[in-house]
């Protein structure tokens, strides 16, 4: 697959930034002489070189991702034990928010890249950041959804777990209760022993708790926590261009004024 995708970058993938990203305007690697353009020795470099094995890398990454994807696929159609009452409130699937953050040094380099590219077109073709808002957020809901959307795969069994539990909490808490009412409302404290520090009291707020984490079982095994902490890492490489619409010193002002 590697071989196949190595040819691939050399040939559809070249033509395809040759006809569409390439800039048609002189510059550091591709400069215009006596009518014709030409590629300088940094330009052989970078177009023979440097961008092949750039998309080689992203490529396989796809690829790996392909297969990440594959396998979860795969294991969803297991007959999966979840565990109804986990505290990560997703039938213990949530360690597979890890994967997001396993993927994150690559969906970063997606962003950086996207970085330079629009910056290329700012710094030579005299373009704005806000002529490329589009193309940014349609990048950033794309890469959010490249590692999100295999973690929806198991949406169904989570759903089923979710009632399951309720169901089966439920009964045990009303079993609880009935049992809590029984010996300290209707037989009466007195006959009982004194209400003031007994450890039925705590067991009910305990009770309570577990029932909140049973009831807010998720649908998909990560939390919005996970999504804006990457969302926050996506974005950080494209905050450098902002600096071609806002002036530092507007940016250091504006601090200021926050911070006092």
């Amino acid at each position: 697959m590697e071989l196949v995708l190595l040819v691939f970058c050399f040939t559809v993938a070249h033509w395809v930034w040759k006809e569409h990203l390439a800039f048609r305007i002189a510059t550091w690697y591709d400069v215009s002489s006596e009518g014709a353009k030409h590629l300088t020795a940094a330009g052989y470099w970078y177009e023979f070189v440097s961008l092949p094995l750039f998309r080689f890398i992203l490529f396989r990454w796809y690829f790996r991702l392909f297969i990440w994807y594959q396998f979860l696929w795969r294991v969803r159609g297991l007959p999966l034990h979840l565990n109804l009452f986990h505290p990560d409130r997703a039938g213990g699937l949530g360690f597979l928010t890890a994967s997001i953050f396993a993927f994150s040094p690559i969906l970063l380099a997606h962003t950086t890249f996207l970085a330079g590219l629009i910056g290329d077109r700012i710094w030579h073709a005299g373009a704005t950041v806000l002529s490329f808002k589009m193309e940014i957020v349609g990048s950033f809901v794309f890469l959010l959804l490249l590692v999100l959307i295999p973690l929806t795969f198991f949406a169904v069994h989570l759903e089923l777990a979710g009632r399951k539990a309720n169901r089966e909490f439920g009964i045990l808490s009303s079993h609880y209760v009935d049992g809590f009412r029984q010996k300290w409302i209707q037989n009466g404290s007195g006959e009982t022993g004194p209400l003031l520090g007994t450890p039925d009291l705590q067991s009910l707020a305990d009770l309570g708790n577990s029932f909140k984490t049973v009831g807010e079982m998720n649908l998909f095994p990560f939390g919005k926590n996970a999504i804006i902490r990457l969302a926050g890492l996506l974005i950080l490489p494209l905050l450098p261009l902002t600096l071609t619409i806002v002036s530092p010193k507007q940016v250091v002002d504006l601090l200021l004024k926050l911070a006092f």
